[in-house]
């Protein structure tokens, strides 16, 4: 968004942005809870999941978390950016996200490197490094089970990297799999997001507005109207509201309202009935 809309609208940011600044960002019980609960678990490691349809919120959830975690002192967090990655490819970024060396043609030297790197990081800060995994449900489940044997020691008894697995409803499916029930056993800590209440979208959206500086910046109806029609669904409420602001902007209306609403999203007539 540029400044000239900004100013037109008296806003700090775009409160409709995937971009939104993360303290801007509605913090649901759901997602506090469990944020509360990694903290907890990053002592012991292991596990955890994070699983929802796409739209309701996965990706904010994710990014409040990682916030969190970034708050805590002396913790080491990773964010794989390519799950669908094979091995290979897989250990070059895990070296490349914890600061180790690797020779991926060597899978020995390498997971030696990295489990000798997380031990002296758990001696230092108590902690275990985190590891978050967006789009779980693309990754190898050879990779997966190569992370498992990677984050456990002392036969099996420890675990000395706590991971977050996060990903739409595939991912809970494949993880019923035979080849991956010893990851679904070892969960610790689970997130389920599901489709939104108009009351939690209208309270999400409220928070946003007011972060961003203009908590009237859409009448009341429309917010209404807004909530009532995104089927619960977060980023479907957002990407309305960011095209009725632009078209707003565009137009340099004063009012974001229930007719703009109409005006945009309007439906194809209905044919007149044959007499």
């Amino acid at each position: 968004m540029n400044k000239r809309l900004l100013n037109l609208y008296s806003l700090k940011f775009n409160p409709f942005s995937s971009q939104a600044p993360v303290s801007a960002l509605w913090t649901s019980p759901p997602i506090q809870s469990f944020c509360w609960r990694i903290e907890q678990q990053i002592g012991e490691g292991g596990f955890a999941l994070i699983v929802g349809d796409p739209g309701v919120g996965k990706s904010a959830a994710l990014r409040l978390l990682t916030e969190h975690l970034n708050n805590l002192r002396d913790l080491s967090v990773g964010i794989l950016t390519r799950p669908q990655a094979k091995m290979a490819d897989f250990y070059r970024e895990l070296g490349h996200l914890f600061g180790v060396s690797l020779s991926p043609n060597n899978r020995w030297h390498s997971s030696k490197s990295l489990r000798e790197k997380w031990l002296a990081h758990i001696d230092a800060a108590s902690y275990r490094p985190v590891l978050i995994i967006d789009e779980a449900q693309e990754m190898n489940s050879l990779v997966l089970s190569e992370l498992r044997l990677l984050a456990s020691a002392e036969l099996d008894s420890r675990s000395i990297l706590t991971i977050i697995l996060a990903g739409d409803q595939r991912l809970a499916v494949r993880l019923e799999e035979p080849d991956l029930l010893p990851i679904a056993s070892r969960l610790r800590s689970r997130l389920r997001l599901e489709a939104l209440s108009p009351k939690q979208l209208q309270e999400y959206l409220n928070h946003l507005l007011k972060a961003a500086g203009n908590p009237k910046l859409l009448s009341p109806s429309l917010s209404q109207t807004l909530c009532e029609h995104a089927a619960g669904n977060l980023r479907l409420l957002m990407n309305m509201a960011n095209d009725l602001l632009a078209v707003a902007g565009q137009q340099e209306r004063e009012v974001i309202d229930e007719k703009l609403y109409f005006e945009v999203f309007a439906l194809d007539p209905k044919p007149a009935k044959k007499s």
